[in-house]
């Protein structure tokens, strides 16, 4: 089938929905109100749904709970208020008939108590992080985002490309540069503490993979930074995602099926009882390219398998605070077998037999409690681990197997936390906390060498290693306008008695209720994939030692300026200025070499390393944001930036990672329908990339021919741009109301033109040549989900 062929048959079946009558339904709003700092629920706060005829609203409770029943279905505004606190507004909350719209509502007090303060309602909240000690480079971003957004297919990751500073290395994995930085650098945490890397089909050493792990089923409004993070966030260079998961319903069994190109799943939540406000949330998927193999439908060379399981359970006690059981597992494995029939060897890919699995999970139990009025503490164990591993044999003339490469990675890890929240005053608020890691790791890795034809085992290595994180941090709102936050992360790594203490500083001043400019620094700091460490040096006789195993941590230096300016109340620029030093980077112990650690995109470096290396980034990011108003978003992003680094060759080189510049133009409209087709709302979302081509090493044709694999001329690494990036996804969708049903059919159509966007060159010892590889062409993703 064309490809004309088959997006006109994904376009007939999208838009081949029957028109009925028209019917008005209605929801439930509920939730509950607290203090954004103590946590404590809030008696008696008053919240009005805006724009109502007639208007509507309730009072908390004793309990801070409060319910709206009967809100007919639509995109609503939520104002809360309560004397002695800041008036809050919760713009485009979406109310389906299909599930109860279930609202945390963490309000911020006055510092002039008692004094009612009238603030009009403005979509601009939006734009504020979750984390009031983040001040500068963080934004909150919601659950719809990850479903609206073109081509994000209910991935975080993908999402966030949309936004200034971050770019997408690659069309086949969500794997996102920041600033230039390396994927390594970005920091995965859920419920305050850090998980490994959660998605399918990721490599070691890498914070993305294919496909996301995570459903949207179990997240909620969750932050993204992008740099000078708070003194709570350590081990980490580029970027954070702090995640939360939400709540199950604890009056009501729901349930959502979806099922698209990508995987069928099924979540469900509800109360365990109906006297116990404790609740349950799962959901499982299960790969749709599994079940259609299965079936006998080709889907390629490769046969692609995964499946995940996430969940939360929300265990609430009457005098010993409220438990968490939470987390999840991912499993995904690739199988290719070559072809037996040399002629249809085009290159050297397809005489090669390979597998590759990558396993991935967490299981974590979280317990809160409120100390009192003022104090709130928060403890997690999670035990958490990642097995990945890669075989391949390369078939001879007379299609006999000869062993080409073995790894089998094994990371294992326990994480212990405690954080304390503290309310002084009005004014005044600490949060400090620690985290203690024990990992455990058994990791092989056997190669052959293709200029010896030796085969050898760089690494074979089981062990364990412990890091100690301490941080605290003060937040001060000296003014109305002047909030000031200083805090102190202390990393440390027992093993080889390797430590940083990292100062951490922000101020943001608002001019208005309009603008504002904020100043941010922080010095941060990240260990080694544990790998690098254990990489083992033949010592000539017949021991082996390890050159690697006191290596330091990578260091950045990181400077921010900001400026928010609110055009509208719904429209919004913002600028923001940052530099980054990075130094301490290992680079291979060779003068000649131009090798550092910054540039590698995933597995473990084996190479004996010194901590030699620094860099710089340093760029401007533009953002005009629309936050939906009258049925239509925009988010117009812009960066220019620069990324380089210097190894032991004390030459300064672009990154690998040094584009230099990124525009992305993400946008949706919806529409609702007119009688007699009520409760349907038709939504077409686009997003567009154009972005400076990442960086590569001429390929060495000379060594390349003898060697029969890519060799590169190291003493011009990265001198060559791949040609720039540009690329458009559109997504269709239609969602219905039913009386106790919500269904919506979506179609995400990527890189619609089917542009042949450059991913780099390889040498084919099949043929002798150079080739190209390109990245995706158009791909159409077809999904449909039911929640009831």
């Amino acid at each position: 089938m064309t490809i004309k062929k088959t997006v006109a048959f994904f376009y007939g079946l999208f838009f081949s929905v029957q028109i009925v009558g028209a019917q008005q339904y209605s929801q439930t709003i509920r939730g509950i109100v607290i203090d954004k700092i103590s946590h404590t629920t809030i008696p008696g706060a008053s919240i009005v749904i805006l724009n109502t005829d007639p208007s509507m609203g309730a009072r908390t409770d004793p309990d801070g709970n409060f319910k709206i029943t009967k809100v007919p279905v639509g995109t609503y505004t939520i104002r809360i208020t309560f004397i002695g606190y800041k008036e809050m507004t919760m713009p485009n909350v979406i109310v389906n008939s299909g599930k109860e719209v279930i609202l945390n509502a963490p309000i911020e007090e006055d510092i002039h108590q008692m004094q009612e303060v009238v603030v009009k309602a403005s979509d601009v909240d939006k734009n504020k992080p979750l984390n009031d000690m983040a001040l500068v480079s963080a934004r909150t971003f919601s659950v719809e985002e990850t479903r609206k957004f073109a081509a994000a297919v209910n991935d975080p990751a993908r999402m966030v490309a949309s936004y200034a500073g971050v770019v997408q290395t690659s069309d086949g994995n969500n794997s996102i540069s920041i600033r230039g930085n390396s994927p390594y650098g970005l920091l995965w945490r859920m419920e305050g503490v850090d998980i490994p890397n959660p998605n399918h089909f990721s490599g070691v050493a890498t914070a993305g993979g294919g496909i996301s792990i995570l459903s949207t089923q179990l997240l909620t409004n969750s932050d993204f930074m992008t740099g000078a993070f708070p003194a709570e966030y350590g081990n980490a260079l580029s970027g954070v995602f702090d995640l939360n998961l939400r709540k199950g319903n604890n009056e009501k069994r729901e349930y959502t099926f979806q099922a698209g190109v990508l995987g069928v799943d099924l979540a469900a939540e509800g109360p365990f009882s109906k006297n116990y406000r404790g609740s349950y949330l799962i959901n499982y998927r299960y790969s749709t390219l599994s079940l259609m193999s299965k079936m006998g439908v080709p889907v390629g060379d490769a046969v692609t398998n995964f499946q995940d399981l996430s969940y939360n359970f929300y265990l609430p006690t009457e005098k010993f605070g409220n438990f968490s059981l939470f987390g999840f597992g991912g499993l995904s494995d690739q199988v290719s077998e070559a072809k037996k029939d040399s002629a249809k060897w085009e290159d050297e890919n397809d005489r090669l037999n390979s597998t590759y699995f990558s396993n991935t999970g967490a299981a974590g139990i979280k317990h809160a409690v409120i100390l009192n009025s003022s104090t709130y503490l928060q403890s997690s164990a999670v035990l958490s681990a990642n097995s990945n591993g890669y075989k391949e044999d390369k078939l001879d003339m007379t299609y006999n197997p000869s062993f080409n490469t073995r790894s089998n990675y094994l990371n294992e890890k326990i994480t212990v936390s405690t954080v304390l929240n503290h309310k002084i005053d009005a004014r005044n608020s600490v949060r400090s906390g620690a985290y203690f890691n024990e990992y455990f790791f058994n990791l092989t890795l056997r190669d052959r060498n293709a200029d010896t034809q030796v085969i050898e085992t760089p690494l074979n290595v089981s062990g364990s290693a412990k890091t100690i994180q301490l941080f605290t941090q003060w937040n001060y709102r000296a003014t109305e306008k002047i909030t000031f936050n200083a805090g102190l992360h202390y990393l440390r790594m027992t093993d080889n008695n390797t430590f940083s203490i990292e100062p951490r500083a922000s101020v943001k001043y608002e001019l208005n209720e309009k603008q504002s400019f904020s100043i941010g620094y922080g010095l941060h700091s990240q260990i080694q994939p544990m790998g690098v460490y254990q990489a083992r040096r033949d010592a000539g006789d017949g021991t082996f030692d390890k050159p690697n195993e006191n290596v330091g941590f990578t260091k950045s230096h990181h400077f921010v300026l900001a400026y928010d300016h609110a055009l509208t109340q719904h429209l919004r620029i913002k600028a923001e200025t940052y530099y980054q030093h990075l130094f301490n980077i290992p680079v291979k112990n060779d003068i000649p070499s131009s090798f550092a650690i910054v540039n590698n995109e995933q597995g473990y470096v084996t190479d004996p390393l010194i901590n030699k290396g620094i860099g710089r980034n340093y760029g401007l990011e533009l953002t005009l944001e629309q936050f939906m108003h009258n049925n239509l978003y925009f988010l117009l992003s812009t960066s220019l930036y620069d990324s380089k680094y210097k190894a032991l060759d004390n030459v300064w080189r672009n990154t690998r990672y040094n584009g230099n510049y990124a525009i992305s133009f993400t946008a949706g409209k919806e529409f609702k329908s007119t009688s007699p087709a009520k409760n349907r709302v038709y939504g077409i979302n686009i997003r567009t990339f154009y972005s400076g081509g990442l960086r590569t090493t001429p390929i060495d044709y000379a060594k390349s021919l003898e060697a029969g694999e890519t060799k590169y001329i190291d003493s011009e690494a990265y001198t060559q741009q791949v040609a720039s990036y540009f690329r458009t996804d559109i997504r269709f969708s239609v969602k219905r109301n039913r009386a106790k049903t919500t269904t919506t059919l979506a179609l995400d159509i990527q890189n619609v033109s089917s542009q042949k966007n450059i991913y780099g060159s390889y040498f084919d010892a099949q043929t002798g040549k150079v080739k190209t590889a390109y990245q995706f062409p158009l791909l159409p993703v077809l999904s449909y989900k039911i929640e009831f």
